[in-house]
Order: C-alpha cells, then sequence, then structure tokens
C-alpha cells in the first residue's frame, strides 16, 4: 500500500534500503530539474563537502548514498537518489532530498512528486510512499523530503519547502562550502615598451685616461771620433795632448809670369 503524503506528514520505515525519485513532466522551454541528497550529522550540519551527494558528485566515498542518472519515459522524467539506510554509520543522523530547478522556478515545473520505493523490492512492486510538491512556490531550489533517525530505526517525512535564492543558498544553509564563481578577468592592455633615450654620463664619472704607450728608444748613434775623457787641471793625471791631426793639404805655389822688364828712361 502506497502512502500519499501531506506536506509536514511522517512514516516508519521498515526497509534497509530506499530508492528515492524525483518525477515530473517535461514542458517545451521549461525548467529541468536536478535531485541531491545531503547527509547530516546530529547538529544539522554535513560532515564535509563529500557529504553532498548531486550530479557533479554522484557518489558518497562510503558509496551508501549514490545519485543515478536520469530516466526520460515519453515526457515524464525521473531523477534518483539511492540511500543503504541500515549501514550508515551512526554519525549520519539525517539524508535531506532536495530538488533544484534550472532556467526557471518550480511553479513552472509540471506534476512534480517524489516517490519512495524500498531498495530491495522487484519492479512493478507498489512505492511505500508519494508526495506531491505542487505548491512549492516561487522557488528554484527545494527541500522536499528527508529520511531521519527515531527510536533506532528510520522515517520519512515530506516537507516541500523552497529557496528563492537557488541550491548554492540551501546548500550553505547545511554547511557546505559554495565557491562564487570567477569574476571574468579584465582584459590585459597590450604592452608598450617606452622609448628612453640614452642619458649621457654625469660628470662626476672620471674618464680613467688611456695608459701611455712605450716610446721605443732611438737607434744607437757611434761618433766616428769619440771624445777622449778629460781630467780637470790638478786632479789625476796631467791631460792628454790631443790626437795629431794632418795639416791640411795647401796648392801647390806658382810663380807669376815673367812680364816685361822694366827699362828705366
Amino acid at each position: 500500500m502506497t502512502h500519499v503524503m501531506a506536506k509536514g506528514a511522517n512514516i516508519s520505515l521498515s526497509a534497509t534500503a530506499v530508492r528515492a525519485v524525483l518525477r515530473w513532466t517535461a514542458a517545451a522551454g521549461g525548467p529541468d530539474v536536478d535531485v541531491s541528497a545531503l547527509l547530516l550529522g546530529p547538529d544539522g550540519k554535513v560532515r564535509t563537502d563529500a557529504d553532498f551527494v548531486f550530479y557533479n558528485q554522484p557518489r558518497h566515498p562510503s558509496g551508501l548514498v549514490r545519485h543515478l542518472r536520469k530516466q526520460r519515459s515519453g515526457s515524464e522524467v525521473a531523477d534518483i537518489i539511492e540511500v543503504e539506510l541500515a549501514q550508515l554509520p551512526p554519525d549520519v543522523d539525517r539524508v535531506v532530498l532536495a530538488g533544484s530547478a534550472e532556467g526557471g522556478a518550480f511553479p513552472e515545473v509540471a506534476d512534480l512528486r517524489v516517490v519512495l520505493h524500498d531498495g530491495a523490492a522487484a519492479n512493478g512492486v507498489a512505492p511505500i510512499a508519494e508526495f506531491s510538491c505542487a505548491d512549492a512556490g516561487p522557488v528554484t531550489a527545494l527541500l522536499v523530503a528527508e529520511l531521519y533517525r527515531r527510536s533506532g530505526g528510520w522515517k520519512f517525512r515530506a516537507i516541500g519547502q523552497g529557496y528563492a535564492d537557488g541550491l548554492g543558498a540551501l546548500a550553505t544553509d547545511y554547511g557546505i562550502t559554495v565557491e562564487d564563481e570567477a569574476a571574468p578577468e579584465p582584459p590585459v592592455p597590450p604592452t608598450v615598451v617606452p622609448i628612453v633615450p640614452a642619458t649621457p654620463e654625469p660628470e662626476s664619472y672620471a674618464l680613467t685616461p688611456a695608459a701611455p704607450r712605450p716610446i721605443p728608444p732611438p737607434p744607437s748613434y757611434q761618433p766616428q771620433h769619440a771624445p777622449q775623457p778629460q781630467t780637470a787641471p790638478g786632479y789625476g793625471y796631467p791631460p792628454q795632448p790631443p790626437a795629431h791631426r794632418a795639416p791640411a793639404a795647401q796648392p801647390p805655389f806658382v810663380l807669376p809670369p815673367q812680364g816685361p822688364q822694366f827699362q828705366p828712361r
């Protein structure tokens, strides 16, 4: 027998594993819907971000909560969460089932409902419970229902409360770290390299003079007659007489020719 539930109603569960199916009728131009699950501790918060199971993180690290691929039959769409209730650790106190609308709000989603099945039951067996979320209001994120511990067992509660700010606001309320989308970086202007004129060296910079080139010695000069050393008078030996020079050659003496003799008158 299927329990048709009203908002806020709850039932006890005997199943050790369940399959929660969010169903709706797709319409042209209408929003798409995604189901997700949050594993909460006794403080009502997730223990880590890994406790958020959704389309981008479809499997909990423990493997006990799984998000399956969407199924479509005609215009009806189903998005599914599977939970192994009996194997969840004691510090998991609740599993919240949520939905988010992409491209619109939930009033635009036709025939939205959650159907809870026994995970061990064969196909064709009637579901455990069904809850219609038709009066969700103008919201884009929705707390559909929850599975929670009570007196050593598990129970199922219909919620149907929404968030106008979307799935990010819902996740933040339960302790999920939501990163904002990075703002686009401004365009980088082209790099302009300025032309800097050459700067003259300051006067204080003294130029180092070049080393003088060595001047080669003149070729050796040997005089034809080297002067003889002389000793000043009164010191040492008397000066040496100058070397004898031959007299310069004189032209021969030629007698004038004899003229006419003088005859006295």
